[in-house]
């Protein structure tokens, strides 16, 4: 069966590369006679799956030794309240940079749990665009400061996160995680579901620093304190060992590629074609402005929501799936993740030009 161009912006597009390795070995792995879908979390074979994964993403990340990576469930949704219920004290107040509508969802979902400032906004413009560094206003005494690095609605990301002084830097990086280096050490707390880059749906992976995973308070059900899989290795109860099996295989497949570098060096190649094919005439209009584009969520509109209803039903057609926008926006968004194939943004920019040739 031929494969489509699949521009989704989550769950997303998997290397092809790991697909068949999942494919070959799923009736049963090699060299346990049953398949990842059956072993035990408790097993030699998942204790072997998770420290690979953990060890992949440590070398990608050059993850620093006081930190730990852990494995859990419910998606950056969850961590929406696990960083608050873990992070912020009683008396105490967390700075929110509100770049979009996850970002916006975060703060809402924080606020059940403490005092939270809004520290930057650009809800006014529409999101179409990054705080400038003279409208971030963070308090010198926050619990922790709040981003959000890659906004998938409005298709914004953030080219460097903003200074925060010696307050832990939390973010959810759920849509452009090892999409481009990244400075660990200069974050308390990344958090991303796995969906857009590095696997399934179905896990969430954290990166947290030691001092803040032992913050969270005993009170605390076990499951929302972060400690409490600290000290069980992920596996305070069974984990999603499928998931994480394939998060196992795509940071292996980005080590070969080259590592977080070459992503970057990818992405940016990606991106710069699929602008370059919207800025061309002005009959297509970008979203965010020039210098907030992310390279992870291209978004683009047309003269009339007609119009564009038509370019996601004729780009259907031509093996060019997901192109809609989110429901809440509208118009038109190619999501081009690590894993989505150069090959792919050159047959859509092709098809663009020839829609533009018919309707223009």
């Amino acid at each position: 069966m031929e494969r489509v161009f699949n521009f989704g912006a989550g769950p997303a597009v998997l290397p092809e590369a790991v697909l068949e390795q999942i494919r070959s070995g799923f009736p049963a792995l090699p060299g346990v006679g049953m398949s990842v879908l059956e072993i035990s979390h408790r097993s030699p074979a998942f204790d072997e799956i998770l420290a690979t994964a953990e060890a992949n993403i440590r070398a990608l990340a050059r993850v620093p030794d006081d930190y730990r990576i852990l494995f859990l469930q419910g998606g950056a949704t969850l961590q929406f309240s696990m960083v608050p219920m873990n992070l912020l004290p009683v008396d105490g107040t967390a700075d929110y940079l509100i770049t979009g509508s996850w970002a916006a969802q975060a703060a809402r979902e924080a606020e059940k749990f403490g005092s939270v400032r809004v520290a930057a906004t650009t809800e006014a413009a529409g999101f179409r665009r990054l705080p400038t560094a003279a409208e971030i206003h963070v308090s010198p005494t926050t619990a922790y400061v709040h981003a959000t690095t890659n906004n998938t609605i409005a298709g914004t990301q953030w080219p460097t996160l903003p200074a925060v002084g010696d307050r832990p830097l939390v973010v959810d990086a759920s849509s452009d995680i090892f999409s481009r280096p990244i400075d660990v050490a200069g974050h308390g707390l990344i958090y991303a579901g796995a969906q857009k880059n590095l696997g399934p749906a179905g896990v969430t992976v954290v990166i947290i620093r030691d001092d803040l995973a032992e913050r969270g308070p005993a009170s605390l059900p076990k499951l929302l304190r972060y400690m409490t899989y600290v000290q069980g290795g992920s596996r305070p109860n069974t984990p999603p060992v499928f998931a994480v099996y394939v998060v196992s295989l795509v940071t292996a497949w980005l080590r070969d590629q080259g590592g977080l570098e070459a992503m970057a060096a990818g992405n940016e190649r990606k991106a710069a074609k699929l602008y370059a094919a919207i800025d061309r005439t002005g009959f297509y209009r970008g979203v965010a402005d020039p210098d907030s584009r992310s390279r992870m969520n291209v978004t683009f509109r047309l003269a009339t929501p007609e119009l564009e209803e038509r370019f996601a039903r004729e780009a259907e057609a031509a093996d060019l799936a997901g192109l809609k926008g989110h429901r809440s926006v509208g118009g038109l968004r190619a999501s081009i993740y690590n894993a989505f194939p150069e090959a792919g943004v050159d047959a859509l920019t092709t098809f663009m030009g020839e829609f533009e040739r018919q309707h223009g």
